[in-house]
């Protein structure tokens, strides 16, 4: 059993947990958002600052909760960076996808979200992988809030 966790907590998501990049809240910015997962405690503010072409020119983030809900908000925000709001709504499909059965799809779009695919093998934390995306996702359509649930 320890092996399997410790193949969950990869070195790429232990130090973007531990020491995430972007954690980070926008002086300025367009969109904001909340995440919430109720059932672990894990929460997460999303701020998206808008190119003039409407594609994403900055995300940042606050969180509190687990390594892999940090690192997947760590990582998100590099792979969302210079995408419109469809893109971007497509690349969380297929990252929950990936999220969801371990399979990566569209790896070659997002080859620095893989760390995340082994997730699958444990249900209760694709929940904890997907909610900085459903943050992210609220706040490009101009919702104040989001749930894993």
């Amino acid at each position: 059993m320890f092996d399997d966790v410790r193949d969950l907590y990869s070195a790429t998501i232990i130090e973007r947990g531990r020491r995430p990049r972007h954690m980070q809240r926008l002086e300025r910015f367009d969109a904001t958002a909340k995440g919430d997962n109720p059932m672990c405690g894990d929460r997460v503010q999303v701020w998206v600052k808008r190119a003039e072409d409407g594609r994403i020119a900055d995300t940042g983030f606050e969180a509190r909760g687990c390594e892999i809900s940090k690192a997947s908000a760590d990582l998100m925000v590099e792979a969302v960076a210079g995408h419109t709001g469809e893109d971007t709504k497509r690349l969380f499909a297929s990252f929950r996808a990936m999220a969801q059965t371990g399979i990566c799809p569209d790896c070659a779009d997002f080859a620095a979200l893989r760390p995340l695919a082994s997730v699958h093998e444990y249900p209760s934390r694709v929940k904890c992988a997907t909610l900085p995306w459903h943050a992210l996702i609220a706040a490009l359509d101009g919702a104040g809030s989001a749930s894993s649930e």
